[in-house]
């Protein structure tokens, strides 16, 4: 937008106007100061002819997307008569609240996994580190020109190769679950951190973002029906399988389990890599909303899975739960993680919270 003299401020508005795009984005700098051009834009627009609603909020103090979430909530607010003028009520906006809470349970697509680890008397710590692993080589991926399948095998490839490394150390060297998974989460996201640094990967094929960005019908996303069919699957499989009841009787006694003829060991590798492969889809979920791959991807995931799990009703001695619970668990953290962002509460007292 720039010539010779000046960045052009009466091309940029012409195109401001003009554009078909959706949403656009204007950023201020020395040369046009953001309010000044801003305000300018929404006289322009203040006509009865204008079907255009610019909305203006700070970004400065916005420390993550939920105080970003907010501050548009309140531009909403302040544009109500001029939605109104066009048939638009700010308030049936605002009643989408159900619709988010829905959205938001995709990131909880570890949880049936850990599930069904901790009904077993294990523990998994190392989620969020396998997410960032698998994002990290999925972005390696996406650089040399690796189509969209190929990149969703490398995230499950990842998440399945971490989860049984997992199940390896625990069953084979004996460790306590909870020591190997805390070693493991530092070694993978170290991994990450080593490879990536602070950099992120872009530039995924466009294909690539239906995968957390895409609607299969009306406000149905793509993430929800799978996380949706995933808890059917993890449901059906823990409620009416044998394999499920071996799940619950080795976390309820392993020595009883093993003397029934249970192969506990091996039972234990297949729970981890089923949590590694919740992992890999969970990655290849992120990764496909965010369009980035980063070594920072997922950070605290273990803990809202296993936040979910117990609220659920999964006693974490192992035995007892359900994924119904689990289900119920994801969706009173996120209504909760809602009304937090609603309220305008900062991430530190959201933990606190």
């Amino acid at each position: 937008m720039r010539d010779r003299n000046h960045y052009g401020r009466e091309r940029l508005f012409t195109y401001l106007l003009n554009t078909s795009d959706s949403a656009v984005w204007v950023v201020g700098s020395r040369r046009i100061g953001k309010t000044s051009l801003l305000r300018q834009l929404e006289h322009l627009t203040d006509t009865p002819q204008s079907d255009l609603v610019p909305l203006f909020w700070d970004m400065q103090g916005c420390a993550n997307s939920g105080d970003l979430s907010f501050e548009l909530f309140m531009a909403l607010e302040d544009e109500t008569d001029r939605f109104a003028a066009l048939g638009v009520t700010v308030a049936e906006l605002e009643g989408q609240d159900a619709l988010v809470i829905l959205r938001r349970i995709g990131r909880a697509l570890g949880a049936c996994g850990i599930a069904l680890l901790i009904i077993a008397g294990e523990i998994g710590l190392s989620v969020a580190a396998i997410v960032a692993l698998a994002s990290t080589a999925m972005g390696f991926g996406a650089q040399a020109g690796i189509g969209t399948p190929g990149l969703v095998a490398i995230g499950l490839g990842v998440g399945l190769a971490c989860g049984a490394f997992n199940g390896v150390l625990v069953t084979r060297f004996g460790l306590p679950s909870i020591v190997v998974t805390i070693g493991t989460m530092s070694l993978f996201r170290g991994v990450s951190y080593i490879v990536l640094g602070d950099q992120a990967f872009s530039g995924y094929p466009s294909s690539f973002a239906f995968f957390g960005q895409g609607y299969v019908a009306w406000v149905i996303t793509f993430e929800l029906v799978l996380f949706a069919t995933l808890a059917l699957a993890f449901g059906i499989v823990l409620h009416r399988t044998t394999f499920g009841r071996r799940t619950v009787a080795v976390g309820g006694n392993s020595v009883a389990a093993r003397l029934a003829g249970i192969a506990v060991k091996r039972h234990t590798v297949l729970l981890y890599t089923l949590l590694g492969l919740a992992c890999g889809i969970a990655a290849v979920m992120l990764m496909a909303r965010t369009t980035t791959g980063s070594s920072t991807h997922g950070f605290l995931y273990e803990l809202d899975a296993i936040a979910a799990v117990v609220i659920g009703g999964t006693l974490l001695t192992g035995g007892r739960g359900t994924i119904v619970g689990t289900v119920l668990g994801v969706l009173i953290f996120t209504t909760l993680t809602n009304v937090f962002t609603l309220n305008n509460l900062d991430t530190s007292t959201q933990a606190v919270a």
